[in-house]
């Protein structure tokens, strides 16, 4: 009888949900990939993904370690999962039974006269305290899987805060990677430098040693003496960057400076660029971080339409009290103070002027949102791996020009200095070709450290790589 009567109850409700409009379906293909990098190398090669950055760099290891440990942006992107796994445990407690329990004191004072002859005649009492304890407990059955899709739209987003932090951490990466290459090549183009100024200044002494023997003008020494001072121009223009360096891995870190500097003064391998690995574009899909996260996205606001669209159906609510009721503190205990409730209820949209229609159109309009976000996330890491390996080919192809143009001009100086010794060259030929070969090592460290630089934007185009080593984002 009971049952019957709810139906009847909640068959208008039912009734007036299949006669609205339904969520409307929202197409999701997926982006069609090309078969192959444009400028992908050979397929052949086997480098691993890891070799592109420093790891076998000390200064790299000891900041990106430190950066795991105490970096704020590692940080803020570990509470974000934990906000979105608190969120997640609400969705699937909103699933679970309510059980609430309170208790009362009241006092009523009424008309007694209103009672007529009892009341006069005091068998109704004026004053009238109550003592009462209830537990209570209330239940969505969730008929019609609303707060199931709003549990999978939540654990949708802990995959979206995760595959976000993973961004971070590989971004975070990148950059210590980029500054310490950065470093290094201060370190190369400062030896180069180096080598230049010793260069001149061997050149300025064997002029004057001329000048004195009255065989060479005191000009050539002069010119000679100059071209020193350039390489001591040269070499303090690089203190400059080093203080940027330092101040960028600070903030990066979360170290101090000292600390940052004692890291980079651990010696460092030889700038060597590695070959760059083959990869398919379709891996894109599964290593990139933000690809992870606009997928996650899109499956949130699956779900939020899902959980929209059933909020047309009516909801049904369970509920139970249980308690304790007495007039007297000292009949509180008594079995007859024993109190109880058992109820069903069904409540729904029958007449709400479009309110539902709206959210679920808002939902909708999230969902070709997300979906829009996911195609650009594809296209946006498709179109950095296609950079990142033409760049790397065109640094390689600038490095390689780089070393033979510095090895070439090295031996022209190295030869005019022979030939003005043997007394068949003029000042002005060494001269000329010690300055055409200065800046020629810094310029070939400079496209050494650019090489090595487009090998750390090709390993985060492709998805980076989570070493084993590395420390986890959360402790959750």
């Amino acid at each position: 009888m009971r049952s019957t009567v709810l139906l009847a109850a909640a068959a208008p409700l039912l009734l007036g949900a299949c006669a609205m409009q339904p969520a409307p379906e929202i197409a999701t293909p997926a982006p069609d990939l090309p078969a192959a990098f444009f400028f992908a190398p050979d397929a052949s090669a086997r480098t691993a993904l890891s070799a592109l950055m420093p790891v076998d760099d000390g200064g790299y290891r000891a900041l990106s370690d430190a950066a795991l440990a105490s970096a704020p942006s590692l940080a803020e992107a570990a509470a974000r999962i934990d906000a979105a796994r608190a969120g997640a445990r609400r969705a699937g407690a909103e699933r679970l039974p309510n059980i609430t329990a309170d208790g009362d004191v009241t006092r009523n004072r009424i008309n007694t006269a209103q009672f007529g002859a009892a009341g006069q005649q005091g068998f109704i009492p004026e004053e009238q305290t109550s003592y009462g304890a209830n537990i209570v407990a209330s239940w969505d059955p969730d008929v019609f899987g609303r707060l199931k899709a709003q549990e999978r739209a939540a654990l949708a987003r802990i995959d979206a805060a995760s595959a976000q932090a993973q961004g971070v951490r590989l971004a975070l990466l990148a950059e210590i990677a980029a500054s310490v290459t950065d470093w290094r090549v201060l370190d190369a183009r400062a030896a180069a430098i180096e080598a230049d100024a010793a260069a001149a200044t061997q050149l300025a002494g064997l002029a004057k040693v001329r000048e004195d023997a009255g065989i060479a003008p005191g000009f050539d020494r002069v010119r000679a003496e100059a071209t020193a001072s350039s390489s001591a121009v040269r070499r303090a223009a690089l203190e400059s960057e080093r203080a940027r360096l330092i101040g960028r891995l600070v903030t990066l870190t979360g170290q101090n400076a000292a600390s940052v500097r004692t890291a980079l003064a651990t010696p460092a391998p030889t700038l060597a660029p590695a070959a760059a690995p083959a990869a398919l574009p379709s891996e894109l899909l599964a290593n990139r971080p933000d690809v992870a996260a606009a997928a996650a996205n899109l499956a949130a606001s699956d779900a939020d339409l899902a959980a929209a669209a059933r909020a047309r159906f009516p909801r049904i609510t369970l509920s139970g009290v249980i308690g304790l009721l007495a007039f007297d503190p000292e009949d509180f205990f008594d079995t007859d103070s024993l109190v109880g409730t058992l109820a069903a209820a069904v409540a729904g949209p029958l007449l709400d002027f479009g309110r539902v229609g709206a959210g679920i159109d808002a939902a909708a309009a999230d969902k070709r949102a997300a979906f829009a976000a996911y195609r650009g996330a594809v296209f946006q890491a498709l179109g950095d791996a296609e950079a990142a390996y033409g760049v790397v080919a065109a640094a390689d192809k600038e490095a390689l020009l780089s070393v033979n143009e510095r090895d070439q001009l090295t031996r022209a100086a190295s030869l005019a200095d022979t030939r003005y010794r043997a007394g068949l060259a003029s000042f002005l030929e060494v001269l000329e070709a010690r300055r055409a070969a200065d800046a020629s090592g810094e310029r070939a460290a400079a496209a050494l450290g650019r090489a090595s630089r487009a090998r750390i934007l090709l390993w985060q185009a492709l998805g980076g790589e989570v070493m084993a080593s590395a420390a986890p984002l959360d402790q959750g």
